[in-house]
């Protein structure tokens, strides 16, 4: 059976990446990665296809026993990305993305090197401030904050497998699909 990828997909605030997934997803290329969360369940959230939600004792548990790719603590919950999940749909021949941010995509790539990673840059950082403005979801404090992280995020793209821009949403799903395609026939002839 063809071995699935491992997609270790991102970028700035605001340059599309959950947009770039869902389509790609909807186009039947691959699944989300399901995490494992400390945090409460919200309501229309659903376990195992949201999250796994689970409390701190057995998160920690998680962790002491090396069953994450990488986890981190935000906002005072645990997020991590499960290695049965991603090992057991790669291994059924499902491509699975996961949306992380630079440190846990760097964490991914020691302890599975076999994860492609994709860096989304926006085709320029004035197109990246328009596109925090047009969401109408944040403070100018918010934009601005996100603008700066996004600047020191963009110096580690070089240490990612392949940089996509996204111009155009059609476009970057196609280079995209090029490249897993390009992967999946490396792993699968190796």
């Amino acid at each position: 059976m063809n071995k699935g990828v491992f997609i270790v997909v991102s970028g700035p605030s605001g340059v599309g990446k959950d947009t770039l997934i869902d389509e790609l997803v909807k186009e039947e290329y691959g699944i989300y990665s399901v995490s494992m969360t400390t945090r409460k369940r919200r309501e229309g959230e659903v376990e195992g296809e949201d999250y796994f939600y689970r409390d701190i004792d057995t998160f920690e548990d998680y962790i002491k026993n090396d069953k994450f790719l990488e986890y981190a603590k935000y906002n005072n919950n645990y997020y991590g990305t499960l290695k049965d999940f991603v090992f057991d749909k790669i291994n059924m021949g499902i491509n699975v993305f996961a949306n992380i941010d630079v440190q846990g995509a760097l964490q991914i790539k020691k302890v599975f090197p076999e994860a492609v990673s994709i860096f989304i840059m926006p085709p320029s950082f004035e197109e990246l401030e328009k596109r925090l403005r047009n969401r109408n979801t944040d403070s100018e404090e918010d934009i601005i904050n996100r603008l700066n992280i996004a600047k020191n995020e963009i110096t580690y793209k070089d240490k990612y497998d392949y940089t996509v821009i996204n111009n155009t949403v059609d476009k970057a799903v196609i280079d995209i699909k090029n490249i897993i395609d390009n992967e999946k026939k490396k792993i699968n002839t190796d």
